[in-house]
């Protein structure tokens, strides 16, 4: 009994000194996210609606799509004048080859039919592009209006969030910079997560945060803090919002 207890008291000072300096690499941090607020180029009213919060999608898939009747009848417009042109270029044409009309007035013709083709051209994206679809696979986080309200251009209908593009934010104090690089490995843990989770260093502020003023104490430089953000390995595993343990790298030798 007596070699085992000798030996535990030996080994406790060791135990301890590993908490400590987990304990000392240990900051604490958020996750956040760079969200994709997805909305229409041209004012409309909502008459489709194909997900809710919570969703998940693929890239190209249909999100929601907006009444088109001024657009499809924009295209019908747009239509008729391209049938007119190129029955201007025809006339044109053969008035030349028949020497009862000038180069000059095909040219012209030629240019009105390129530009009505353009028309047409622009005119059918606009149509398409009330038909809403996904710029990224991703999860969709909000939707800001329903069918039968009216959106303006710009204003964010969904907010969909990619995988990718959730990250993690939290703040080191200078003394620890030595230890932090850009793609250095972090341990990652928090309540109700799953175990061993990783991410990667992907920023470091070059300015320090709560920055005292021009002249700095020992103590006061102690004080100054720099955002550090790192990219999970496993973002499907954490949410956004949740607080985290963020654990450095231990000391680089």
């Amino acid at each position: 009994m007596i070699p085992r207890v000798i030996l535990m008291l030996a080994v406790s000072p060791l135990l301890l000194s590993a908490c400590d300096d987990a304990d000392q690499r240990a900051l604490q941090g958020w996750v956040e996210a760079d969200m994709i607020f997805v909305s229409p180029d041209e004012q409309g009213r909502i008459e489709t609606l194909n997900v809710r919060e919570g969703d998940k999608v693929a890239s190209g898939d249909l999100l929601f799509t907006l009444d088109d009747d001024l657009q499809k009848a924009d295209v019908v417009v747009k239509q008729a004048a391209l049938t007119n042109a190129r029955q201007a270029y025809a006339r044109a044409k053969e008035l030349l080859s028949t020497a009862a009309g000038t180069q000059k007035a095909l040219d012209d013709a030629e240019a009105a039919l390129r530009q009505a083709e353009a028309n047409l051209a622009w005119s059918r994206t606009r149509l398409a592009r009330r038909r809403v679809l996904s710029p990224a696979a991703g999860s969709i986080q909000e939707v800001y209006y329903r069918p039968g309200e009216t959106v303006q251009p710009g204003k964010p209908v969904i907010a969909l969030l990619p995988p990718s593009n959730l990250k993690l934010r939290f703040f080191a104090p200078e003394a620890m910079l030595p230890r932090i690089v850009i793609g250095a490995p972090l341990s990652i843990s928090c309540d109700g997560c799953a175990e061993h989770l990783t991410a990667r260093v992907s920023f470091i502020a070059r300015s320090a945060e709560f920055t005292p003023p021009v002249i700095f104490s020992r103590e006061e430089r102690a004080k100054l803090v720099y955002l550090i953000e790192a990219r999970p390995d496993e973002p499907d595993k954490l949410r956004v919002g949740q607080p985290i343990t963020v654990v450095l790298p231990g000391t680089p030798r």
